[in-house]
Parts: structure tokens; sequence; C-alpha cells
């Protein structure tokens, strides 16, 4: 069993921030503290981590590794994309199975599995609902009960493909809370979507620029709204995946204010790119940034980071889904057919610090909790990910707060011959990067092993959904009378 121990820096969690040592023996952490000295007869390694600190892997909950879609496969596997992840400080990511229509879900599920058992550190699956009848609804409580997957993706957009209308919606979000499951959704009208793109391919639009037209920030707060009250009336958690927009903001701080269970995630490149790059002259570079929601006004970012800061929005992401320039020129005359998705999983930590933490946005603290420990807390795998305490996965990132950094396509470890944050300099990047103890990342180079990462399960939550089902809506039942006709 290998012992390390990281010394002289400062660790940092979502709750507190103060100078100490972590001792990790084997793949967990074992003590905390100051002055922590070496355990005698032990082989240890030492890591300097002298004005550093100290804070736990960042978990990404969104992202699509080598998925399937739009007609070619994404350009990032599991042992690439979570290498990358590893250069940037991230030691987990929660992935999506996506099934095609009318394929079982428990298949895809082991599909899914498959291929994400090559990464490079940690992971875990969400399961997309793309269609419902009976082996769904029995494949979601197998999944639950035997597989640990405690949450459920639902897209509101890709109409004829794998579009939820609301019956899918509401029968699986029923089952979701007889299991104790989260349900996530992607919140874009798909037919306001699928109108609107058929308008202005027909007007001659049919460049990038003819993306964001035709996913306007009312398609997105409509459909976030909906799936909020369709939650409210049943009576279940929801988590809104990628928002882009304040109008979706909007609708979350309202349901929150009133106390229904709805969880928020921002993407990093929504708080720091907007929608000018679709006008870009060079058709290759403008394609790049096709993604849905697409990038938005310059307003929409201040509104997010203002969501971000006040609690509304608890988690950050990158919905990292990577197709290289071949593969987006698919849809060089017809923007319809660009595949959707853009890079992100090994720049997100660092943006958000350059961005958040250094201009006062955003306390240390505060990023850590934005970055790993809600995610942890929400699906259910905290303190075993996104904490320093003894029993914890030994998942560090040793973060160097004036390391600087050019984030560029040509020295990312990202499978992808573009970079949406090309040319940016960040200040804030990690030194060393473990996972479960081993070293992924140390000297600007890369030690990751396929395989290495495990599969995280996430157990479902139904005594506490249940109970807060009951606390909300059946606390104080109403009296209803019986309205008698009157009468002439």
């Amino acid at each position: 069993m290998s012992t390390i121990l990281i010394k002289g820096g400062t660790v940092v969690t979502a709750d507190a921030e103060r100078r100490a040592d972590v001792l990790i023996e084997g793949e967990t952490i074992r003590a905390v503290g100051l002055d922590l000295e070496v355990p005698a007869g032990s082989n240890a390694r030492v890591i300097d981590a002298s004005g550093a600190f100290v804070m736990p892997g960042g978990i990404d909950p969104h992202t699509h590794m080598q998925l399937p879609f739009m007609g070619t496969v994404a350009s990032e596997d599991f042992f690439t994309g979570t290498s990358a992840g590893a250069a940037g400080g991230t030691t987990t990511i929660i992935d999506f199975v996506i099934p095609d229509p009318k394929e079982r879900i428990l298949d895809a599920y082991k599909k899914w599995r498959g291929w994400a058992s090559m990464s490079a550190s940690d992971y875990s699956l969400h399961v997309a609902i793309t269609w419902w009848d009976d082996t769904v609804r029995e494949d979601m409580g197998t999944l639950c009960k035997e597989h640990g997957v405690n949450s459920f993706k639902h897209f509101m957009a890709y109409k004829n493909a794998i579009m939820a209308d609301d019956e899918i919606l509401v029968s699986s979000f029923l089952r979701a809370r007889e299991l104790g499951a989260l349900s996530t959704v992607h919140a874009e009208n798909g037919e306001l979507v699928f109108r609107l793109q058929k308008e202005i391919f027909e007007r001659g639009i049919t460049g990038p620029e003819g993306h964001p037209m035709s996913r306007p920030p009312e398609v997105e707060g409509e459909a976030c709204n909906r799936a909020i009250r369709i939650a409210e009336v049943l009576g279940v958690p929801i988590y809104i995946v990628h928002t882009s927009c304040s109008d979706a903001l909007d609708a979350i701080a309202r349901a929150r204010g009133e106390g229904q269970r709805v969880f928020g995630e921002v993407l990093a490149q929504h708080l720091v790119i907007d929608d000018s790059v679709y006008r870009d002259p060079d058709w290759n570079k403008a394609a790049h940034y096709v993604m849905s929601p697409p990038f938005r006004p310059k307003e929409h970012q201040a509104a997010l980071w203002r969501g971000l800061q006040a609690g509304i929005l608890q988690t950050t992401a990158t919905d990292h889904c990577c197709f290289c320039t071949p593969q987006k020129q698919a849809g060089i005359d017809d923007f319809r057919k660009i595949p959707n998705g853009t890079n992100g999983v090994e720049d997100r930590m660092a943006v958000l610090w350059h961005h958040g933490v250094r201009t006062g946005r955003l306390t240390p603290s505060e990023f850590v909790a934005a970055t790993s420990t809600n995610a942890a807390r929400i699906f259910n795998i905290h303190p075993k990910k996104g904490a320093i305490s003894p029993g914890a996965d030994a998942d560090l990132v040793v973060w160097d707060p004036n390391k600087s950094r050019t984030l560029s396509a040509k020295t990312h470890h990202q499978n992808i011959d573009f970079n949406i944050y090309e040319g940016m300099t960040v200040i804030g990047n990690p030194a060393v990067t473990l996972s479960r103890g081993r070293v992924l990342w140390e000297k600007d180079e890369l030690r990751t092993e396929k395989g290495w990462g495990r599969y995280v399960d996430r157990p479902c939550s139904a005594a506490y959904w249940e109970a807060q089902r009951i606390k909300n809506r059946l606390a104080e039942p109403t009296k209803v009378e019986r309205v008698r006709p009157v009468k002439a």
C-alpha cells in the first residue's frame, strides 16, 4: 500500500479553508491536520504544496464521451476524455447513457459500461429516458436498485430523435419518485426549435448563425418552466442541466424561492463566451461553437454569474462533447446538420478559477462547492467524493493559484482539433492531480492508465425524497368542499 503526504498547503473545502497536511494511504485519505508525520517504517512520498491550495478533485456532472449523435460519434473516448479531465484537475465525470428509441435502457447502460471501462479516472452514468413502456419502468428499477443509477435524463429537444414529450416526462418523473431517483432535464421546447429551424433555413440562412436564431432564450425558458411545474405538481425533485439564459434562471429562482426542490447547473463556457462567435466569417470556427443551448448575448452571462453567486445554480459542468472539423462539416450547407457539442472537460476548473475566484465573484470555498462538492451531494456520492476528510477517496488537486496557461488546441489534451477558449490565458491551474491516491498529472505531464477509473455507485434515496414529498405536499391537507348546483 502506497503512502503519500501532501505537506504545507492550504486545504480548501466547500466549508472551510485552513493550513493542513493530508496523509493518504492506498486509495483513501487517512488524516488531515497540521504537522502530520510519515508513518514509521513506511516508504512514503512527500508532495510539497507550499503556496498552493489542496482541494477535492473536480466532479464534472455532465459529459458525453464517444457519444453516437447526429450521424457520427464524438471524437473523445472515455480514456482520452478522463485523461484530459485529469490534466485540468477533474477526477470524476458523470456521463450519459442515451438509448436509441425502443432500445432497452438496461441494454444501453451495459453498452456504455463497456465503453467506459477504459476510463483513466472514476466515472458514473446518468441514463436518458428517450421512450416509454413497461420495460422502461422495469429497467429504471433495476438500474436504481442493482447498478447505482440515481438520475435519469430527459431531452425536451431533438424532435423525431430522442425528445421526451410531456407524457414521457410525467411517466418517468413518477417512476423516479417511487425509486428516490433524481430527474434531470435538457430544457428546450423541441417543437418550437423544429419549426424555427425549418423557417430560418427556408429563409436562406444556412450557416452557424442560424443555430442561435432557432433556439432563442424564450424556447429554453418555456421548457424549463414547464418541466419545473410538472415536477411541482408531482412532488418530485428536478435538476436542470446547462442553464444558459436568464429566462431559465428566473424559472429556477422562482421555484426555489417557493421551496421547491430544484437544482440548476451552468456550463463554464456559458459564463464567458457570447453569441458573437456564430458570426465569425470563418465557417469552421463558427461551427465549432454549435451546441445546445447555444451561446447567448452577454447580458445572460452576467445573470448566470449572479445565479451562481446566489446559490440559485449549484453546479458547474462542461457538456463535453467533441466533434472535429470534418465532422462539423456535415452541416456545411445546413446548420441543422452540424453535430452539436464543444470541448471543455480540461479547461472548466481553470476558467472558473480565473474568471470567478481571481475576479472576486467566488471565494475558494465557493469554487470547490461549484466544481465538486455540490455535485457530490446532489448525486449522493458525498463524502466519498467532493470532500477532504478521513475515509474519503484520495481524489485531490494541488492547485497553484499563480500558474499561468494559455488555452489552445495546440497544447490541450482533449481529442479535438479546436478549442472554444483558444488564446485565453488563465491564471490558476493544477500542479498535481490525484485519483484515489494515484498521481495522474504532475509537472505538466499526464501519467494516466487505461482502466484505472472505477464505476461509482450512486444510491437512490427513496426515504429522503418521500419525506420531502410528504412535507411539501401533504403536511397541511386542504379540505375541499363539494360544490352543488344552484337551482334556478
